[in-house]
Parts: structure tokens; sequence; C-alpha cells
């Protein structure tokens, strides 16, 4: 007969093999004996898998875009507002780490660098920044958006949104985009303040200058046209 033990211990057993545990767990290799290097290496890999599921929720809303479900792409968009919003918290995790503490493991990982993500390029492309030798298929949120638009018979947004009062799921849908693209250079806006704090101008790694290279795309506007009516669609 199982005891409520053993029940325990069956549960517990099947979460870990659910979620993967066992291989989730060992993927932390510090390199040094520094104490913040858990940290850092902890948040890279939370950063990356949030990466993977923005991606997978603005690929879903592309699919629906492309199907003319406006409604359902801006559910998708939505729920990863709540996937970025915890991207931005991140870095909370590293607010604390001071220039001395990160010296201490920095030379570990010699030339790597967040530039070098994936899966942060396919969300740059996901929002308009082209990337040529990553080819023009990828799945796209400007490009599904626009063939939407065209389709309702606009050429960009700022007629959408002047007709905003018969086409409320398209204005909500460029809502969604915005909030989007806001929170995308807000996440980097956060990079560059928590590079600020642990490492100073030093310069950074992957032959970049650090912070001040940082500094210089902080105030990019992705999907540019969606900042531009706010005012201009009102005036």
């Amino acid at each position: 007969m199982m005891t409520d033990h053993d029940r325990r211990r069956a549960v517990a057993s099947e979460y870990a093999q659910y979620a993967c545990l066992d291989e989730l767990l060992h993927l932390q290799w510090p390199r040094t004996q520094a104490p913040a290097e858990m940290s850092f290496i902890i948040t890279t890999q939370v950063m990356e898998l949030y990466f993977k599921l923005l991606k997978h929720e603005w690929t879903a809303a592309c699919a629906k875009l492309e199907a003319g479900d406006i409604r359902g792409a801006v559910v998708d968009l939505r729920r990863g507002h709540g996937v970025q919003d915890a991207l931005i918290a991140s870095w909370e995790a590293l607010r604390t780490l001071t220039p001395g503490e990160f010296d201490e493991f920095r030379e570990a990982f010699g030339a790597a660098s967040g530039i070098q993500s994936e899966l942060y390029r396919d969300l740059e492309q996901a929002l308009g920044v082209p990337y040529p030798s990553r080819g023009e298929d990828a799945p796209s949120l400007e490009a599904s958006a626009a063939r939407a638009l065209e389709r309702r018979g606009f050429d960009g947004w700022l007629a959408a949104y002047r007709a905003a009062d018969q086409n409320p799921d398209l204005f909500d849908l460029g809502e969604a985009l915005y909030d989007a693209a806001e929170r995308f250079t807000r996440w980097k806006q956060r990079h560059l303040i928590s590079v600020w704090h642990s490492m100073g101008e030093k310069k950074g790694s992957a032959g970049t200058s650090g912070a001040e290279w940082l500094a210089r795309g902080v105030h990019q506007k992705y999907l540019p046209e969606l900042w531009n009516v706010r005012s201009e669609a009102w005036a």
C-alpha cells in the first residue's frame, strides 16, 4: 500500500520529469570560484529561455496575422508582453553585481557576448531589423502586420489609426505591437544600466566598446511607424 511519503515522492518525480529538472539544473558550470558567477550564468540562461518563449509567441502571432486572425494575434502578443516584462525584470538578479565582483570571473568567458545570441537576433528581425545573412523567410511581425493592413485596404498604420472606430481590431493590434516594441527598447535600456553598474565604461566582450556601444542603440524605435502615429493620428 502506497504511503503519503511514497505519493509525495512519486509526484515530485513526475514534476521533475515533466520539467526535465535533472538536465536543467545541471547546465550551470561556473569557470571560476567567484561567488557571483553563478548568478551571471543563470540569469543569462533564463534570458535565453525567455527569448525562446517570446519567439514562440511572436511566431504564433505572425501565423495568425497571415491567416487573418487579428484578435488571435493580439492575444499572442499580449502573452508575449508578460514574457518581456519578465525579461526586463531579469536584470534585477544582477543589479548588485559590482565591478570588483564582475572582474573576478570576467576573463573566464573570453569573447563570449550577448550580441552573439541567435535568438536575440531572431527577435530583432521579427521587429524589422534586417539580417540578410539569416534569410528573408523568418517570421516577421512587421511584414505580417503590413500584409494584414493591406488586406483591409490600408497602406500603413496612420490610415488604420485614423479609421480606428471602424477597425478596432486593427487599432488593438497596433497598440499590442507598439507595446512589444517599447518593451524591447526598455530591455536594452536596462541592459545598459546593468553594464554601467557592473563594469562602468570598460571595453566590452566580442570586440565591442561596452557601455558606449550599447548606449548608441538604447533609443532605437522598433516598428517606427507605430511610434510616429502617436504624434500624427490625433493631429
